[in-house]
């Protein structure tokens, strides 16, 4: 098993991308951009190794928000079990299960806009519990305000995520009952807390290249590039407005990966949501492409993933291994 190595901090990293400058990588020949990536992603990070998170749901429906791609949306007729959150104790179970199947972070969501303070109390307990198993810790609750985030890095909380999801032009087109400040305001939140930051976005969710473009600018243009940065290809759940949107091309998909990983070259480019409608090849081309994190487990929040059984198998047939 391979160790968890921090990446360097010898080679400058930009904060300045313009538009321009993203649209001439993406039409790169698909040959040669995988090959600028993956010089990138040796120099930081061995290449045949994973960072494995686990995400479970801890509160499950009843969203007030209006995202157009989640089901747990209550704006949506997605036949969605609703669930309250979950006891202490069931949690640590599920952090210690993910963990014996190799999980070094356990990542936990609940489906609140913003959360009350009263409804943080249980989770600092969830919080310390998972960390005395010896995991990395993350939650995504929905916008922070200052101080919840500061007593969230008290109690121990290692990483917060919060996603972009797309470009701030086509943002208005997926979610109405949020703006692109307020998903920026949280995320000044947090790293004024000290916590790390895991934020990505969501593709092939009807938007052009333009917006691909325009949101991996916003990720790495960030005064400090998101320790982690998920890239999930959007899973189509029937009931939510996004249901018939016109599936986005792989190679599309893994030039996304690859741009990320140029672009945030000191950061774990995360294979998040989608995978478990992408074939082995696909995902052995986002590997090559400067992906090397991804979540275990048969579900993610509420809609499911690739399982471990296969992920492993994946991994013995290219030579990764897990990180620990």
């Amino acid at each position: 098993m391979s160790t968890l190595r921090k990446p360097q901090q010898t080679v400058e990293l930009r904060h300045d991308w313009q538009a321009d400058e993203i649209a001439i990588l993406f039409d790169l020949p698909f040959s040669d951009l995988l090959f600028e990536a993956q010089q990138l992603h040796r120099e930081h990070f061995d290449p045949n190794a994973i960072q494995v998170s686990s995400l479970i749901s801890i509160k499950t429906g009843k969203c007030p928000e209006d995202c157009a791609y989640c089901p747990q949306s209550v704006r949506h007729d997605s036949e969605l079990t609703v669930e309250p959150l979950m006891p202490v104790e069931e949690v640590l179970a599920a952090a210690k299960a993910a963990k014996e199947k190799g999980a070094m972070r356990f990542c936990m969501g609940a489906a609140w806009r913003s959360p009350k303070d009263k409804d943080l109390e249980p989770l600092f307990e969830m919080i310390q519990g998972v960390k005395a198993m010896g995991m990395e810790t993350c939650l995504t609750l929905g916008m922070l305000k200052a101080h919840q985030a500061q007593k969230l890095r008290d109690v121990g909380l290692d990483y917060y995520n919060h996603n972009l999801d797309t470009s701030p032009e086509y943002y208005e087109e997926i979610i109405s009952t949020r703006t692109y400040e307020d998903r920026l305001e949280t995320l000044s939140h947090v790293r004024d807390a000290g916590l790390q930051v895991c934020c990505g976005g969501i593709v092939g969710m009807g938007e052009g290249r333009k917006d691909r473009i325009g949101l991996l600018q916003q990720l790495a243009n960030q005064e400090r590039h998101p320790e982690s940065v998920p890239i999930n290809l959007l899973v189509k759940v029937k009931g939510t407005p996004l249901e018939d949107v016109d599936a986005l091309d792989p190679i599309e998909f893994v030039r996304t990966i690859a741009i990320a990983r140029i672009l945030m070259s000191h950061s774990y480019v995360r294979l998040s949501a989608g995978r478990e409608d992408m074939s082995d090849e696909m995902q052995a081309l986002c590997f090559l492409a400067g992906a090397n994190s991804v979540f275990y487990g048969e579900k993610l929040l509420t809609t499911p993933n690739a399982s471990v059984d296969r992920d492993k198998a994946l991994f013995n047939k290219l030579g990764i291994n897990t990180l620990q």
